[in-house]
């Protein structure tokens, strides 16, 4: 019975009950496929109907264009405009004007037949120029033989060409939005004669078509051959790039539908050829070709929603039952990356998730356990590497002062002897500081002067220091004997092999949070790679310069941090700095200096 009741909470179960309701996907997917089935037969029948409108559309403007194209093979007909294009040179002004007048007048003619024309201009080869409009003056600045409608008609060989919409720069102070038709004139002979250029206003082109609708957003454009767009009810969005057509299958497609995504939508494309360079093209939404159907799918939907519904509200409920023991878990594990080990995840939920949660306590106990050894083992590890650090400095340092006084001695200096002894007691009894890690900045400056008196007995006039320290930096914490070392450095490598007498001189500076010691001499200084290998670990089994240096360094980092520490600055004949930084602590009752 036990074991029944723990098989029914695993996530196997509960996964087993979710599955059993997967059965209403199955009412949903019904649903899908009734609704696309209706949309494909009203998708076909809306595909006729545009197609329907499109081809009609396609013989209104080939019946426009056709009559522009009859106008201009009437003027290419015309003896006058053939003679007038012929003559080279005129007897006078007058015969010129004579012919221009009639032309004029002829071209004047055709315009007033049809209101949507712009322009009738003919552009002789012989440089001759006659306009159906007498106000009409050539723009002085514009070439018209550099402009596109007429080296098309050079280049289509008598054939009727078309343009996109342009602007028409090539009458002086006009600049009106137009699509042209342009033509070459030719003799009976077949000389060529000139061109013959209509405008036509595109305005009436724009009115002709803007009404026309493909559903509510669906609309109708027009290309030309190479791809150019000449009407489109988006012209500006078009020309800005914030719009895209698919130009490109629409000039593979002569006459025929595809589909396409464009710009976030599907959409149907219907094109067709007109016959003389443009292609007609209707562009339908898909999603709003079922837009009277909806109706018919209604019930079907209702009941698919229903079922939905149903199927959500029971996978909630399954998976909050799953889902939470999990989440609480999760928040267990949260407290645990914010570093609190004395967190409990609550044994609950199925049986999966208890068995987890009962490892996971586990896990954080031991990891607990961990942390609190390694603790311990890192601290008395530092202990151990101070003491050991310490160590290497005190021999050192001993070795060096008993060498002054057994000198002194051998020269029958007892006076002296009795005086360096003294001071070696007093710099031991600063050094102990009753064995603690801190002592206060006082004492280290006890210390390093009473170092330097055994030192300034030993070389008399060879050394001398100054110690410029002020009392309200003398309570404040440091570990014991870091001065020394930097100040033996000097003397025996900086002091001792110049030449003249050596000055050593010893300040402190306070920053917002750090204290810096200053320790500097006028010796023979160093060079950057002498300077940049002081601090660096020595290699194994050689002593040398920089030894005790490297082990304040090492303590002051280990103490307080790889922000703290010693930096030089050196130049060689000059002398050394040595900065010694290491955080402001105050002493908790003002230290012992003496």
């Amino acid at each position: 019975m036990a074991r029944l009741r723990l098989r029914f909470r695993s996530i196997q179960t509960h996964m087993a009950l979710a599955f059993t309701f997967l059965i209403l996907i199955t009412i949903l997917a019904m649903s899908v496929a009734s609704y696309y089935l209706t949309k494909e037969a009203v998708k076909s029948n809306v595909q006729v109907y545009t197609a329907e409108l499109v081809n009609q559309v396609n013989n209104n403007i080939r019946a426009y264009v056709n009559g522009m194209k009859d106008m201009a093979d009437l003027a290419a007909g015309s003896y006058v405009i053939q003679n007038f294009l012929s003559v080279r040179q005129f007897a006078d002004a007058a015969e010129e004007n004579y012919y221009k007048e009639i032309i004029s007048d002829f071209l004047g003619s055709m315009m007033v037949s049809r209101t949507d024309i712009s322009s009738v201009s003919i552009f002789g080869y012989n440089g001759q120029f006659v306009s159906g409009r007498k106000d009409l003056e050539l723009n002085p600045n514009i070439d018209p033989t550099s402009l596109g409608w007429y080296q098309n008609a050079r280049n289509a060989a008598g054939q009727h060409v078309i343009s996109p919409p342009h602007v028409q720069p090539v009458f002086k102070d006009r600049y009106p939005w137009v699509v042209s038709l342009s033509l070459e004139l030719a003799a009976r002979d077949g000389t060529k004669l000139g061109v013959l250029l209509i405008d036509l206003n595109f305005s009436v082109l724009n009115d002709m078509l803007r009404e026309i609708r493909l559903g509510p957003r669906g609309y109708l454009f027009i290309v030309d051959w190479a791809g150019n767009i000449v009407y489109h009810p988006q012209q500006q969005l078009i020309y800005s790039n914030l719009k895209t057509e698919m130009i490109d299958r629409v000039l593979e497609t002569e006459n025929g539908i595809f589909t396409g995504e464009q710009d976030g939508g599907r959409r149907m494309y219907i094109v067709k050829d007109s016959g003389f360079g443009w292609k007609i093209v209707g562009v339908a939404y898909e999603n709003e070709l079922v837009g009277n159907q909806r109706r018919i799918q209604l019930s079907v939907f209702l009941l698919g929603i229903v079922c939905i519904v149903i199927a959500v509200a029971l996978s909630l409920v399954l998976s909050r039952r799953i889902i939470q023991p999990i989440k609480r878990l999760q928040l267990s594990m949260q407290e645990v990356e914010k570093g609190n080990f004395d967190i409990h995840a609550p044994v609950s939920g199925t049986f999966e998730t208890s068995k987890l949660a009962h490892a996971f306590n586990i896990m954080v106990g031991k990891i607990r356990e961990l942390m609190w050894q390694i603790v311990q083992d890192q601290e008395q590890k530092r202990k151990s590497e101070l003491n050991a650090l310490q160590a290497q400095i005190n021999p050192h340092f001993l070795y060096n002062t008993l060498d002054s006084i057994i000198w002194m001695a051998e020269s029958n200096r007892n006076r002296e002897v009795v005086q360096m002894t003294s001071a070696l007691a007093k710099l031991f009894r600063a050094s102990i500081s009753k064995g603690e890690e801190l002592v206060p900045v006082g004492t280290e400056i006890v210390h390093i002067e009473n170092y330097l008196k055994i030192q300034k007995m030993r070389y008399k006039d060879k050394l001398d220091y100054h110690i410029d320290v002020d009392d309200a930096v003398k309570h404040y914490q440091t570990i014991k004997v870091i001065l020394q070392p930097i100040v033996e450095n000097a003397i025996y490598h900086g002091i001792k092999k110049k030449k003249g007498p050596g000055l050593i001189t010893i300040t402190a500076r306070e920053e917002e949070t750090d204290l810096i010691l200053q320790v500097s001499d006028n010796g023979i200084g160093m060079d950057k790679e002498t300077l940049r290998a002081l601090l660096e670990p020595a290699p194994a089994g050689r002593e040398g310069r920089g030894v005790g240096v490297r082990n304040v360094h090492e303590r002051l980092q280990l103490y307080f941090g790889k922000s703290y520490g010693l930096s030089f600055e050196s130049t060689p004949g000059e002398g050394t700095t040595a900065y010694i930084r290491f955080p402001k602590i105050p002493s908790v009752a003002g230290g012992e200096t003496a």
